[in-house]
């Protein structure tokens, strides 16, 4: 199939820099929803726009079946400040495409463009562009907003490029295959007061250490070693002077699990915790627990067909040995229909050190993976809607 999309390439290449070098946060991807929109009209498909906020879905018919499937790619980028010499640099400082949704993007359109002209399936095609996947739960609001009502279908799939695979592979697993987040912040109260006279007021510095040390023991003595689970603090912000005591030190981290029980465990271990430390230590403290994603979790029968949809497409496909521990809020959108979602290899290298992770600022997307991108999101319509 990538052979019949060549002709594709160059302006999809071309569009999916013009998308990084102009990239837009969540809920804000306004230029790119109307790239996107224009494009789909001009393809003939059926389009709605504002879904979700800044969401587009294409719609496209061939046959007369009354099947369906969803394909989904989303839009948003990150509040990076983008490294590299790339003639396609971020022309706004901060915002970066480091997660690659540029290319998801534009693998998407591609998929669009194929299955117009060659229309061999038999039902209906939804394309998805979700907006704000990046931490705001786009995928949420949009089912909330009656995506699935709108647009039926009877699955839906998604792809992640991934700098841990190399370029032509493809990874998959029924089950869990990305985890869990939430995420938490906690404040520790003391009264403040001055540095030299510690036995005045209680220590909130001192408090929030005690706190940091007693939270990284949950995992490995609260939670069964036959479970999977992440806890780190990843921030603690307090004072202003080396001779002052702060009234008030803020912790946050985060928490990655894949079960639901073990995130009751966790979070009612971090306010038992954080009870008993105030106790000790005379401090009045704090905590918000937020479950902000769900687990990802495929359907054995979708994964089954995104598995084989990648070996029609030319990839080297298997089963992915475990799940990650990283985020992806399709999860809502799993929850709401069967499904899978894939991990598209995008490393040009065997050295994985060589190729630049998610999220880091001179990572940039692998437009060498494009046609194989596209050519899965075909296959996985027309095995899909076969007949």
């Amino acid at each position: 199939m990538t052979r019949e999309i060549a002709d594709l390439l160059p302006e999809l290449v071309a569009l999916r820099r013009d998308l990084h070098a102009h990239p837009e946060l969540a809920f804000k991807e306004h230029r790119t929803a109307g790239i996107v929109a224009s494009a789909l009209r001009e393809l003939g498909l059926e389009v709605h726009e504002g879904i979700g906020g800044t969401g587009v879905v294409g719609v496209l018919r061939a046959g007369t079946a009354g099947r369906s499937v969803g394909l989904r790619a989303d839009m948003d980028a990150l509040p990076i400040l983008e490294q590299g010499e790339r003639p396609h640099l971020s022309r706004f400082p901060g915002i970066h495409h480091g997660c690659g949704h540029d290319g998801h993007t534009a693998m998407l359109l591609g998929a669009a463009r194929h299955l117009a002209r060659t229309r061999r399936f038999n039902g209906t095609v939804n394309f998805i562009f979700q907006p704000a996947e990046e931490g705001r739960g786009g995928a949420r609001v949009m089912v909330q907003e009656g995506l699935f009502k709108r647009f039926p279908c009877d699955a839906v799939y998604a792809l992640h490029n991934w700098p841990e695979l190399p370029a032509g592979t493809a990874q998959t697993r029924p089950g869990a295959i990305m985890a869990a987040a939430d995420r938490f912040d906690i404040v520790v109260r003391g009264r403040g007061g001055h540095a030299a006279q510690p036995h005045r007021t209680p220590d909130a510095v001192l408090a929030a250490s005690e706190l940091v040390s007693q939270l990284h023991t949950i995992t490995s003595r609260r939670i069964p070693p036959t479970e999977n689970a992440v806890l780190s603090v990843t921030r603690i912000s307090g004072g202003q002077s080396h001779n002052v005591l702060p009234s008030a030190v803020e912790l946050t981290g985060t928490v990655r699990s894949f079960d639901a029980d073990v995130q009751d465990t966790i979070e009612a271990a971090i306010r038992q915790i954080a009870q008993g430390v105030a106790q000790a230590t005379g401090t009045a403290i704090e905590v918000e627990y937020v479950r902000y994603y769900p687990a990802t979790v495929n359907t054995p029968q979708e994964a089954a067909l995104a598995l084989r949809a990648a070996e029609a497409a030319g990839l080297k496909a298997s089963m992915a040995p475990s799940a990650a521990f990283t985020s992806e809020d399709f999860a809502f959108m799993l929850q709401a229909r069967p499904g899978a979602y894939l991990w598209l290899g995008q490393a040009a290298t065997s050295r994985r050190e060589d190729s630049p992770s998610l999220h880091h600022p001179s990572y940039d997307f692998n437009d060498e993976v494009l046609p194989l991108g596209i050519a899965w999101l075909a296959q996985v319509a027309c095995i899909a809607l076969a007949g």
